[in-house]
């Protein structure tokens, strides 16, 4: 058990690491057209995993409430969406293929601020894997060991295009490859970390796991909503974003299911 859970903790940066290597074997940064396909993907990739592997738990985990076992899951969703939106505000950042920075003024490099914006919804992906583990830690029942690694690999799929999308643009923009490669991977350690904090509330976030699943479905959905989706929508019409989007989708749907 000990090892699914660390190997379940790793895949989803193993994802990230393995995207942020892209810099060493490509020359050029990833045109306009694949940035679409690979954000629609992670987009459709996070939407499915919010619902199949987050909020439908959340619910069933409150079954016990009888007709309002809706609460925790509507509850924990608006509370991850306020939270999302409070980083927003705060951190640093700045979204690919722009040059307005949010959140709080800083002079620190566009560089680091593009890094910070992928850092920012890592956040809440790490607690997703955490809360299903920390679910699966307590052997409770509605959480099966291949439902918590297919929820893994769904990130860690999502993760790949991520890691190369934010280790090029640094390539282009001046820094070294291997400058730009522990960049990516910085991005994405914030995952394991987030995770490994979870479960070591694991006592305590037994009694609120419908909470805190529903909790991060709703960061993971703000993440698609005010940041993919326009990228994977800018600039001249495409459909392919869109297509994109449902492939992730798909793939993340069928996982679920399949494995759990």
């Amino acid at each position: 058990m000990t090892l699914t859970i660390l190997y379940g903790l790793l895949i989803p940066f193993a994802g990230t690491c393995l995207g942020a290597g892209c810099v060493f074997f490509m020359k050029k940064s990833l045109n306009t057209a694949t940035q679409r396909i690979l954000t629609g993907f992670a987009a459709g990739v996070m939407s499915a995993a919010s619902i199949w592997s987050l909020i439908i738990p959340s619910l069933e985990q409150a079954n016990y409430l009888g007709k309002f076992s809706f609460v925790p899951a509507a509850v924990g969703f608006w509370i991850g969406i306020l939270f999302l939106l409070l980083l927003d505000k705060i951190i640093p950042h700045i979204h690919l293929n722009s040059n307005e920075t949010e959140g709080l003024k800083t002079h620190l490099p566009k560089t680091t601020m593009m890094v910070m914006a992928v850092v920012l919804h890592n956040i809440p992906e790490g607690m997703a894997v955490g809360a299903v583990y920390a679910g699966l830690i307590t052997e409770n029942v509605e959480i099966s060991i291949m439902g918590a690694i297919a929820l893994s690999i769904g990130i860690a799929i999502q993760n790949f295009p991520e890691g190369a999308i934010i280790s090029l643009p640094l390539k282009a923009h001046g820094m070294s490859r291997s400058k730009s490669f522990i960049q990516g991977v910085f991005s994405g350690i914030v995952e394991p970390i987030a995770a490994v904090l979870t479960i070591a509330c694991a006592d305590f976030i037994v009694p609120v796991l419908p909470y805190l699943l529903s909790f991060a479905a709703g960061a993971m959905i703000y993440v698609v909503i005010e940041e993919l989706i326009p990228e994977m929508s800018s600039g001249n019409h495409s459909n392919i974003g869109t297509l994109s989007y449902a492939a992730g989708f798909s793939i993340m749907m069928i996982l679920d299911v399949a494995l759990g």
